[in-house]
């Protein structure tokens, strides 16, 4: 490789390459080593910082635990030291400096630090025990013993100038809290890597290293911190790659920087932001393949959105087409099930009327039959009265005779009264002769009554017969007028069925025949002219015409093909004329 040749991406290491001291040399040697700072087991960065053994699994033993335990009351002790030797300090410092109006609130406020103290460094210790550390409550807790170790040192203070042994007292009043703040951290620190010993743990950076180069190091510090660079070999390899490459890049262009191009001096660019010279380096091309799928992201999504947009059109398309064909197939099945409704009642019309009417005729026949009846009855009551007539005639004849040898009798006897009146002519003669009178004219009376009684018993008797006779010709017509009724009733089911044969024949025809609205409802009026009773065969036009007009009227088109319009409908009923001069037959 030569030296205009710098690689774009980090070379793998090289176990066997030159110190990175060798800066004239090549540059594959210096970017390609990171092993030589990070790797050697010997190196000071890891001997320095004590990252360099293994992580320890997180359990103690019981040697551990027992030290653990000794460590956290030499803590509590350190702690107790430290609240007793700065508690009173504080109180009397407060009351008297600080204006606190008592020794008591001085106390209360030196209490309050300290258990405030206690408690955030408590909180703390549990939380990062929890592995949930929060990593803000040191920073109070530091500021707090800040304040305590100036309070403690302020209040021994001397009233005039200040000496060596000045200095020396009021830094010991701050001996002991810094001592237990490097105690807490320590626990803290010791609490997180025990109960989290997979996360990663940050070097430090040796502290010859901040003496001999302090502000390079300070860049090297803020940049780890920056953007999370645990490592310190690592951050000294990038710092090597990034020297090495400045050098190769003048080398290139003798020393004028300004010559070379944006994508070359990207390194030098991006270095305070974390990135590493081959990242740098490989960011342009990184940067023009990522444009790269979005332009094609975005036109994939472009072309889905229209895939989408057409399959969504397609899919409307075919939900209205459906839509559509339902709607005709409802329209059909209802024009035809109103069709068929209005047969219906058309035939069920016809039949009631003519039902009617034969009801009308056996109503009337029976009315017939009940005069006949009557008239039997009357007769029959004629005929007895001409038995009774009869009867009382031979009574009669019986009475004459009776009557007639009473005369005799009388006449006997007249005749012998007449000899004995005559031959004597006394009172007892008259009396007969009166009884006798009086006999004859009752007698007489008897045959009229008895003329009268026959009479009336014939008239009975003929119209008795007459009546029995008009009653037999009544129930025999009534009995007819019932066939007659059934007959009708089952002519008229029958004709309802056969209307509705049709009916059916015919919507199976029309939506075979895939027909207009119109022409469904043109067929539908010459059904009912069919159903109604006219027979176009062998009539000509104006005949079909006429019979058509006589038996479907306007009213009824307009109900049939569910239109408003007269005109309409009779342009209607002229197209079904046409259709049944043209053969139509359902």
């Amino acid at each position: 490789m030569t030296i205009t040749d710098w690689p774009r991406t980090a070379a793998e290491p090289d176990p066997d390459s030159a110190s990175p001291a060798a800066v004239s040399g090549t540059t594959a040697p210096v970017s390609s080593t990171p092993g030589i700072v990070s790797g050697a087991p010997g190196s000071v960065s890891e001997t320095e910082s004590g990252t360099g053994t293994e992580a320890s699994s997180g359990k103690l033993t019981g040697t551990q635990k027992w030290t653990a335990g000794a460590i956290v009351v030499a803590a509590l002790a350190l702690a107790g030291i430290g609240l007793y030797l700065s508690f009173e300090h504080v109180a009397d410092f407060a009351f008297t400096e600080l204006r606190f109006g008592s020794l008591g609130k001085g106390q209360l406020f030196a209490v309050g630090v300290d258990v405030g103290i206690m408690v955030m460094i408590a909180v703390d210790l549990l939380m990062a025990w929890l592995k949930r550390p929060i990593s803000w409550i040191r920073y109070p807790v530091w500021l707090l013993t800040s304040a305590t170790v100036v309070l403690n040192a302020a209040s021994g203070a001397p009233q005039g100038a200040w000496k060596l042994l000045d200095y020396v007292a009021a830094g010991a009043h701050g001996v002991v809290p810094v001592l237990f703040i490097t105690v807490v951290e320590m626990g803290r620190t010791s609490i997180d890597r025990i109960v989290r010993p997979e996360q990663a743990e940050r070097d430090s950076i040796p502290w010859l290293r901040w003496v001999l180069a302090p502000v390079a190091t300070a860049r090297i510090f803020r940049r780890m911190r920056l953007w999370g660079v645990t490592s310190y070999p690592v951050m000294i390899r990038r710092d090597q790659e990034l020297i090495a490459y400045e050098l190769w890049l003048k080398r290139k262009h003798d020393g004028d920087l300004s010559q070379a191009s944006e994508d070359e001096l990207l390194p030098m660019t991006m270095a305070p932001y974390g990135y590493t010279v081959a990242q740098s380096l490989a960011m342009p091309d990184e940067q023009e393949q990522a444009a790269q799928e979005r332009e094609e992201e975005a036109e994939r999504r472009r072309l889905d959105a229209e895939t989408r947009s057409e399959v969504a059109k397609a899919e409307s398309e075919a939900d209205r087409l459906r839509a559509k064909g339902r709607v005709e197939t409802v329209r059909a099945e209802v024009d035809g099930q109103t069709g068929q409704a209005r047969a219906h009642a058309r035939a069920q019309v016809s039949a009631a009327e003519r039902a009617a009417a034969l009801e009308q005729e056996a109503l009337d026949q029976a009315l017939i039959a009940e005069a006949r009846a009557r008239e039997a009855q009357a007769e029959h009551l004629e005929a007895q009265q001409r038995e009774a007539k009869a009867e009382a005639d031979l009574r009669t004849a019986e009475l004459e005779r009776q009557a007639a040898q009473k005369r005799k009798e009388a006449a006997e006897a007249d005749q012998v009264a007449a000899a004995e009146a005559q031959a004597i002519e006394t009172q007892t003669i008259a009396e007969a002769r009166e009884a006798t009178a009086e006999a004859n004219r009752r007698a007489a009376e008897t045959e009229r009554a008895v003329a009268e009684t026959q009479r009336a018993t014939a008239e009975a008797n003929r119209k008795t017969m007459e009546e029995e006779r008009r009653q037999e010709v009544a129930l025999a017509d009534i009995a007819r007028a019932k066939k007659e009724a059934t007959e009708a009733e089952r002519a008229a089911a029958e004709t309802r069925r056969a209307v509705a044969e049709i009916e059916a024949r015919a919507a199976e025809a029309d939506a075979a025949a895939k027909l207009t609205p119109r022409q469904r409802s043109v067929r539908r009026v010459a059904r009912m002219a069919l159903a109604a009773g006219l027979v176009p065969d062998g009539l000509a036009y104006d005949d079909i015409h006429h019979e058509l007009c006589e038996l479907v009227s306007i009213a009824d088109v307009q109900l049939a093909a569910d239109v408003s319009s007269t005109d309409t409908a009779s342009k209607y009923r002229q197209e079904a004329v046409v259709l049944l001069a043209d053969g139509y037959r359902p």
